[in-house]
């Protein structure tokens, strides 16, 4: 069951606020924004912040002012992951009660052997605070059609096993909050970055554990530095300038493979989004990586 009404296209955008917005983010923001759009559907944003340790004071709040200077405001209101404990216990009691999930005691040591895959148990582990795993049957795949990569599959069994919902050390697992929170927010495409594709068949196993649905998927291309990196990772990955948008906007449209004439003549960012919006077309966006602009480094000069 879902928390709202069933719409024909909800994204959303969901930050993990370990820092300021670069421009690897807002490809994955304005991507899903203009998906979202050229549906005639809604747009979300959903602050992912479950892992403490790795949050920056003042990330999300700086993130959320970011977006609003590219113009992409949530049509809701914004998720914060952080107060929705209760239904993330709610749907791990489910399946701790259905046997689908189980206390380990494994450290990560333990499965070293077996390259971090967990099939069962080790022996004797003593682990003093125990992980919650989701329990893989032998052979357990899930195959999907994404909209910019094309067919996917996954033997999860085999390449992930047994996967944790929640850490030894209490935060919450990225998978389960995900999937938990894309069927409250009644979310029917996904669209993120290509670095996520391999865990979607671990949510779509998720979902059928919990009787979920599946919503559509949607992967954009990685953008990476000069050496192949993922931007995330590099030094390339400087704050966007949301005091001067129109730059890292028409450098993002173009990596999202849109003709640069379409949007050319928008002097300010709501004339930008508006012709975006009508020339968006989807077939175009590349599946492979895209290079960041030689002007990342000084995305306001972009």
């Amino acid at each position: 069951m879902t928390d709202v009404p069933p719409a024909s296209h909800r994204g959303r955008f969901a930050p993990s606020p370990t820092g300021p917005l670069h421009f690897g983010s807002l490809l994955a923001a304005l991507g899903s924004w203009l998906l979202a759009r050229h549906a005639g559907g809604e747009w979300l944003v959903r602050v992912e912040d479950l892992d403490p340790p790795r949050e920056v004071a003042g990330a999300a709040a700086g993130q959320l002012r970011t977006l609003a200077g590219f113009g992409l405001v949530s049509d809701g209101p914004v998720l914060w992951q952080s107060g929705r404990g209760p239904a993330y216990q709610a749907a791990l009691d489910r399946l701790l009660a259905s046997g689908q999930a189980f206390a380990c005691r494994c450290s990560r040591s333990a499965l070293a052997a077996d390259g971090g895959v967990h099939r069962a148990c080790v022996p004797g582990a003593q682990r003093p605070d125990p992980a919650i795993r989701l329990r893989v049957p032998d052979g357990a795949r899930a195959d999907f059609d994404d909209a910019i990569q094309g067919p996917f599959g996954q033997d999860v069994a085999a390449a992930v096993g047994d996967f944790v919902l929640r850490r030894a050390d209490g935060p919450w697992a990225y998978q389960l909050a995900v999937v938990v929170d894309d069927a409250a927010q009644g979310i029917t495409d996904v669209v993120r970055g290509a670095d996520l594709l391999d865990s979607t068949p671990r949510q779509i196993l998720l979902q059928r554990a919990l009787g979920l649905p599946t919503p559509r998927y949607a992967h954009l291309p990685l953008v990476v530095d000069a050496a192949g990196r993922k931007l995330s990772k590099s030094l390339a990955a400087l704050p966007v300038d949301a005091a001067d948008p129109l730059p890292a906007l028409r450098a993002a449209w173009a990596a999202l493979g849109q003709p640069p004439a379409a949007v050319a003549g928008a002097g300010t960012v709501e004339a930008w989004l508006r012709g975006a919006t009508t020339a968006f077309e989807p077939s175009r966006i590349p599946a492979g990586p895209v290079a960041a602009p030689h002007n990342t480094r000084d995305a306001n000069r972009a």
